[in-house]
């Protein structure tokens, strides 16, 4: 018995030192990262008496937020600064042909013009690295519509000249923001948009119209690729081809992933 009593004790110590250290730990992490620490800039401040109030709290409304204007931008960026408006501008007219911004290339609207995706920074070689001023490139790509090809073009910002182009078929990038929301005006407007009218209805009361009260996330649909692709379904891959996630701004989700909108053909299917 004695025997056990000193077991039954020590794991009590032994409890109560880890509750401590677990409780200090706890304090450590809470405290604020300034608290206890000597003010460096000499102003002679001192930690505030224990118990007095904090701004904001019982000692008055904090001060009222400031909102800095930001800094003047440049036209170019150096090293590996992300692009300026300006470079993203002149980017984006370099790499688009003329012979690509009337009719004989369309947008996901049908507009003329290709449907402008990403312009990126190009990572510059390991021997660029080394020079004190090294170019800046960027490759900029866009889907026409009218040919459905994936178009990606290199552009020097620091020459203002073409590197590389290239034309794909049958490759489908992620879509962009307003390629999702022209799916999701699709399909509000299709027959097999009535179940999302309907939920749309049942959670605010309301008539959905247009894509304005949704907030949508397009993912690509690439059809057989993906497996099975009955009927309507079977072009895509070569057509541009979305899936939705639907959510209600500022309210629930709607389901919608089983529905596919062929951009392409502004037409709209059900898988299953």
């Amino acid at each position: 018995m004695r025997h056990l009593m000193h077991r039954h004790l020590g794991k009590i110590v032994a409890g109560a030192a880890l509750a401590l250290t677990g409780t200090a730990a706890m304090a450590a992490i809470t405290l604020p990262s300034d608290a206890g620490a000597a003010d460096d800039r000499g102003s002679g401040s001192r930690p505030a008496a224990a118990g007095a109030p904090a701004p904001g709290r019982d000692g008055g409304p904090p001060p009222p937020g400031v909102v800095e204007k930001a800094p003047a931008q440049g036209e170019r960026g150096t090293g590996r600064d992300p692009l300026t408006d300006d470079e993203l501008r002149r980017a984006q007219d370099l790499a688009l042909p003329r012979t690509l911004r009337g009719a004989a290339a369309a947008d996901v609207t049908g507009k003329p013009g290709p449907e402008r995706l990403t312009t990126d920074l190009v990572e510059l070689t390991p021997a660029e690295a080394q020079l004190a001023d090294p170019p800046r490139r960027a490759r900029v790509s866009f889907y026409d519509y009218r040919s459905d090809s994936y178009l990606t073009t290199t552009v020097n910002l620091t020459t203002s000249t073409v590197e590389s182009a290239d034309t794909q078929h049958g490759v489908q990038p992620p879509p962009g923001h307003d390629e999702a929301v022209e799916a999701a005006r699709l399909l509000i407007a299709a027959p097999l948009g009535a179940g999302l009218r309907q939920d749309y209805r049942d959670a605010t009361g309301h008539d959905l119209t247009g894509p304005d009260p949704l907030a949508v996330t397009g993912f690509v649909y690439r059809g057989r690729a993906e497996g099975e692709a009955p009927g309507a379904l079977g072009d895509c891959g070569k057509h541009r081809c979305v899936r939705l996630f639907t959510k209600i701004k500022n309210g629930r989700w709607i389901d919608t992933r089983r529905f596919v909108i062929d951009l392409s053909a502004r037409t709209v299917a059900r898988l299953g």
